[in-house]
Order: structure tokens, then C-alpha cells, then sequence
């Protein structure tokens, strides 16, 4: 039987707006759908609280000090090998559909003479995957983003003659007056978009996947369908724009012990402009309002595309993972964006459906294993019937869980988050080589170790809205010593020998190897040589 793998990924989804994670306003059938045929991993986290970074630990399955793409832009060095990489060699065609925050190390491809538009060169530039629609939809009309022609064309097939109909119509609305208000401005975030339901991003991208699903036929496939939505712009077309008023809104969740004496480092990132802007509460409404709009649109998306499974006969030979590349705060906690490592932030939603007969114990479960963004690539690897490589992959698969074979992976996950770009580093007078921060959680513990300040510290079991900083408390030194032990443990662990597995190290280190590679050190004569390769004979033979 033919096997195929379909990672869908939103974009800054938070881990509690979903039905089936306990949403009381926001009711998800299709997505909780999954979750009655799959896992629903409840303690997901990702390696780092922003786009680039997180994903390329997501298609690398390494660390973010490991690939060494820290921030957005910052290109995944040519070498770096990814999911493709990894899946190619088994006969599976790994393609995207959507979004990867991938930036290209046109330098390192120019050193190698690697040809951007080459085989190879397209597929380093591309995170290793096949670019059957590439829209990574943000800002496409600066450095910071490239503009979808295909979408451009579509919209002009619609009757769309804007210039950037991505920004003008997908994302901007309009007054009573008709004139174009944009979606990047927070305030219009409850109007109505320009672009009918069907010529938004979230169905447009979801009927490419089933076009790619199509036409790849009886081959077996890894499709990546990453959503740009629900990430600002926070605009949303009829009829998603006015579903949801404020009395189906979660309460904001902050305290004002939290602004009283606040970690240097989280006091900064309260100072930020989006911030800010979502302490007024007429502002943040109008965004939640939005934001769970694109939600609903994405769970009936689902229900399209696995329809479409299901006409297709793909169900019970695809893998489904849905997830989200990190969460959103939404004002909770003093902050927008996303960026620190508290729950609304670096939690995810995290789904995976197995159609194979051993997943049939844990359908429809929950885990509370501390699982890791991670740990998706070595599952992919896995489920294909791939050599487990992890002296290269750093994630663990999570079939053992799938299958019922153990109830954990790991005793912790580990966050990083380089904010050497941000306003707060000047503002705070760090330098860019100390401008880093890293969670280490173990399920209950939450600590934070941050280069030139005191560590921040929370107890999920006696705060699980993570309000209280015990950080600075002496009565919790030892809580912080032991988990600053666990970081250090984890600092030195050998992530960069990529190019020889601890197996081959052991096969190549045995005793006489060197001698039979010519390489003579250590024995006085030959007579000793030929005694030793008898020994090791005999012991062979015994």
C-alpha cells in the first residue's frame, strides 16, 4: 500500500483555540475530527516563538543552535539537510504548498556553485522541498517577502486589476464611503475583506494541495501545506468577519502583579508597539474577533480537503499532522506578537493521525508527553520505512507514543529565541551576542536562562497561567540550579558531527581496525601484529 504523509501548518495558531483543546466560543468539528482519529499531543512546544527559526527546526529536525537560522531572514546554511533531504532518497515526493519562511544562503550556494535555478540549487533554496505554490504572504511587495504571481494571476482571472491584490483586496477592507482601509492596521481588523470567501488565501491554498494530491497519482508523497493564516493581517472575508462578538472572546489573561517588577527582559517586550496597541481593549476585540474568524475558515477548509481524502480513496494510506509554527499572546500577559516562551506563545496545537492498524489503540487519546516541533521529521522518516539518523536528526519519532509503546520521550523540551533584532536588545544595551534566551520545561518547571540577567522561573502546577516569577526568589535557588544543570546538560550534547554516525564511530574504533587499514602503531615487531590478529580470530570464532 501506497504511503503519503499531509503536514498542514497554520501560521501563529495558538494551542487553546481549538474545540477539542477546550475553546468555549470557537467550535472547530472538523479539526476535532482529526483528533477522534489521531493523537492529540496536549504538551507540544516549539524550538523557537517565532516563524524561521521555528520551522526550520521543524523541516531540519534539529535545534535552532543547530541549524543556526536564529531569526527570521537569517538564511538555513547550504548543508543543512531537511525533510526532503531525508524522504527524497525513499521515493517520496516532498512538495509545498504555502508558506516556509525559508531564506536561501545565496552566499553559501554562490561559494559552491550552486545555480539558484539549477535541480539541486532550487531545492536548497526552497528548505528541500519541491515548490509546487510557494506564498509565504507577507509584505510582498518589500525585501521582506516575494509576491505569488500565480496568486496575482488568479485574482486577474477574478476581475481583480489591483496591483498587489494580495494587500489591496485579500487583506484590506473598505468604509461605508468604499474607500480601501488595510488590514495591517489593528483597528480595521472587524470590517469585512475586499476578496470573496473562495479567492482568500486559506481556500486558494487548500485547492492547490488537492491539485498537487492529483496529479502525484499512485507516487508517494509529502505534502506540506502551510497556511499564512490566522497571522496578522487579522482580516477575514464574509461570511467569517462578524461570527464572533466579544461575548465568545477567552478573558485576557494577565495580572497586574506581572507589570509590577517584571524581568528586565519581559518588561522590555511589554514596551513594544504591538503590545501596547493590545492593552486597549476595543482594539484587542476587534483582532480576537478576526483571529478566530480565520480559524473557523481553516477548520471548514479541513473539512474540504478531507472530503476530498476520502472521494480520492488516500484516507487510510495518509498520514495527517496538524499544527502551527507558534502561538499568538493576544494581549495575555502584557504582550502581542509572540516572540517569549510563556504558554500562549511557545505551546502549540499538535495532531497526528496514523492510518495504520497499530495507531488503533490510541485514536481518539490525548497525550500529556512533552513532545517537540522537532520530532515531526524523524516520524515522517520513520513511517516511510527510512534508517533512523540521529547523529543528523536531534527530534525523536513520536510512533512509539502513536502506537502505544511508551509514554514519554524526553524528561524536557528546550526553546531558544535570539531577539538580537529587536528594539528590546538596544533598549535593554545588550549586545547581538547576548541577545539570546532559552527555555528548558520539564512539564511542570518553566525556566528561562537569559544571557546577563537572572533567570525567570514558573510553577505550571501551582500557576498555570504563569503570573508569578519565581526567579528571583531565594526560596526556589535550588529549582533554578537543577534546571540550569538540565540546560547545561543539554548545551553539550555533539549536534554539529552530522557526517558520521556514533555507529560507524563504534564499527571504525574497534581493536585491530587501524591494523587492517595498514596503519601499524604500537606493535614492537610483526610477530605481536600476527599474535593479536590471532587472538581476535579465536575470539570471533568462541
Amino acid at each position: 500500500m501506497t504511503k503519503n504523509v499531509l503536514f498542514i501548518m497554520c501560521d501563529q495558531l495558538r494551542w487553546d483555540y481549538l474545540s477539542c483543546a477546550g475553546h468555549p466560543g470557537l467550535q472547530t468539528p472538523h479539526i476535532d475530527a482529526l483528533a477522534k482519529r489521531g493523537v492529540r499531543f496536549d504538551r507540544a512546544y516549539v524550538q523557537s516563538p517565532i516563524c524561521g527559526p521555528s520551522r526550520m527546526s521543524f523541516y531540519t529536525g534539529r535545534y535552532v543552535s543547530s541549524h543556526g537560522s536564529t531569526w527570521n531572514s537569517i538564511p538555513l546554511k547550504v548543508g543543512e539537510m531537511t525533510l526532503g533531504d531525508h524522504l527524497r532518497p525513499l521515493g517520496v515526493r516532498t512538495a509545498l504548498c504555502g508558506k516556509t519562511h525559508m531564506a536561501a544562503d545565496a552566499e553559501g550556494m554562490k561559494r559552491l556553485g550552486l545555480a539558484p535555478d539549477s535541480t539541486i540549487g532550487a531545492l536548497v533554496s526552497e528548505c528541500g522541498f519541491e515548490p509546487y505554490e510557494r506564498d509565504d504572504g507577507l509584505h510582498p511587495s518589500t525585501a521582506y517577502g516575494k509576491r505569488n504571481k500565480k496568486y496575482d494571476d488568479y485574482m486577474k482571472e477574478r476581475g481583480w486589476e489591483d496591483e498587489n491584490p494580495w494587500d489591496s483586496v485579500t487583506n484590506s477592507g473598505e468604509d461605508e464611503d468604499g474607500n480601501i482601509l488595510s488590514g495591517w492596521f489593528l483597528d480595521n481588523s472587524d470590517l469585512k475583506a475586499r476578496a470573496a470567501d473562495e479567492e482568500s488565501e486559506t481556500p486558494y491554498i487548500t485547492r492547490r494541495a488537492m491539485e498537487f494530491i492529483d496529479e502525484a497519482g499512485d507516487t508517494p508523497w509529502c505534502l506540506h501545506l502551510s497556511f499564512i493564516k490566522p497571522h496578522w493581517p487579522y482580516i477575514v472575508p464574509a461570511p467569517y468577519h462578524d461570527m464572533y462578538g466579544q461575548n465568545t472572546h477567552m478573558p485576557v489573561v494577565r495580572s497586574d502583579e506581572e507589570k509590577a517588577d517584571p524581568h528586565p527582559v519581559f518588561g522590555a517586550f511589554m514596551q513594544e508597539r504591538v503590545s501596547k496597541a493590545f492593552t486597549n481593549e476595543t482594539t484587542r476585540a476587534k483582532v480576537i474577533g478576526a483571529y478566530m474568524g480565520l480559524i473557523k475558515q481553516i477548520d471548514d477548509q479541513m473539512g474540504e480537503l478531507m472530503a476530498f481524502l476520502d472521494a480520492k480513496g488516500l484516507t487510510d494510506e495518509t498520514m495527517i499532522i496538524f499544527t502551527s509554527d507558534h502561538g499568538d499572546y493576544l494581549g495575555d500577559h502584557w504582550l502581542g506578537e509572540k516572540e517569549l516562551f510563556h504558554d500562549p506563545s511557545a505551546r502549540i496545537p499538535l495532531i497526528v493521525v496514523d492510518p495504520s492498524p497499530e495507531a488503533d489503540a490510541t485514536r481518539g487519546t490525548v497525550s500529556e508527553a512533552l513532545v517537540e516541533a522537532i520530532d515531526l521529521t524523524p516520524t515522517f522518516l520513520e513511517y516511510f520505512g527510512g534508517q533512523n539518523v540521529p547523529h543528523i536528526i536531534e527530534g525523536k519519532s513520536l510512533l512509539p507514543l502513536l502506537h502505544g509503546k511508551t509514554d514519554a520521550l524526553r524528561d524536557f523540551v528546550v526553546s531558544e529565541y535570539d531577539y538580537s533584532f529587536r528594539q528590546v536588545r538596544r533598549r535593554l544595551g545588550v549586545s547581538v551576542s547576548d541577545a539570546k534566551l532559552t527555555m528548558v520545561f520539564d512539564g511542570r518547571w518553566k525556566y528561562i536562562f537569559a544571557e546577563g540577567f537572572r533567570p525567570m522561573l514558573f510553577d505550571l502546577e501551582t500557576d498555570p497561567n504563569e503570573f508569578i516569577d519565581l526567579g528571583n526568589n531565594p526560596a526556589y535557588a535550588q529549582e533554578c540550579d537543577r534546571l540550569q544543570a538540565l540546560f547545561f546538560q543539554w548545551t553539550r550534547r555533539i549536534s554539529q558531527r552530522t557526517t558520521m554516525s556514533d555507529a560507524e564511530i563504534e564499527r571504525r574504533s574497534q581493536d585491530l581496525n587501524e591494523a587492517r587499514a595498514g596503519i601499524l602503531i604500537g606493535f614492537p615487531t610483526e610477530a605481536h601484529l600476527d599474535a593479536a590478529f590471532e587472538a581476535a580470530k579465536k575470539q570471533q570464532e568462541n
